[in-house]
């Protein structure tokens, strides 16, 4: 019997998508074993205070990302749901799609920390593994995620240096017309160059 096909679901609002992320995602499928792994940019969030960029754009920000990392594929079905974005409906018609498969939720420290706050957060455990990148944080010098009050069972740690990198910073780098080559992938600054995103 062959063994289970091991899918990563990977969200965010990827506005724009940074080098950290492409990092997370390639120690995600080096690490995890991923057969797959799909990246998710957010539809209408319901935990950001801000409005986010069009989603098209974030959309081809996420391809142009993650371009040349094999075994990525950007769905942009979140994109396109009416209404509130939730983790968890995604997760439920993933589970629907891919019955046999094992689905494993890639998130960043802040939010395994805000995991509890999620609509369904009990029942997202039941569906997917949490694999948490405990160091990923967008706060220099931040301590790592304490996710120790999760069993073992129900999460698969991701090793990765300390990333203290966030798409804020590279908003605010655009906006005031600094480069932002070292912070995001060529294709990225290109295109937001060329599309004049996040200018006042």
């Amino acid at each position: 019997m062959s063994a289970a096909r091991r899918i990563g679901v990977f969200g965010g609002a990827f506005d724009p998508p940074h080098n950290g992320h492409v990092a997370l995602a390639r120690a995600a499928l080096a690490q995890l074993r991923l057969d797959e792994l799909r990246i998710f940019p957010t539809g209408q969030a319901w935990h950001k205070a801000r409005a986010l960029s069009a989603g098209e754009r974030r959309i081809d920000m996420a391809r142009l990302a993650f371009a040349d990392v094999p075994r990525v594929v950007v769905d942009p079905r979140e994109v396109h749901r009416q209404g509130p974005t939730y983790t968890i409906d995604t997760l439920r018609a993933l589970r629907q799609e891919c019955p046999d498969a094992r689905l494993l939720l890639i998130i960043g420290a802040d939010q395994a920390e805000a995991l509890h706050t999620w609509k369904d957060s009990a029942e997202i455990a039941k569906i997917a593994v949490l694999s948490i990148a405990a160091r990923a944080r967008p706060v220099p010098g931040a301590p790592p995620a304490d996710i120790s009050h999760l069993p073992p069972s129900f999460y698969e740690p991701i090793d990765l240096p300390p990333i203290s990198l966030s798409s804020t910073e590279v908003r605010s780098l655009a906006a005031a017309g600094q480069p932002i080559d070292h912070l995001v992938p060529a294709a990225v600054a290109r295109y937001i160059a060329e599309h004049h995103l996040y200018q006042s």
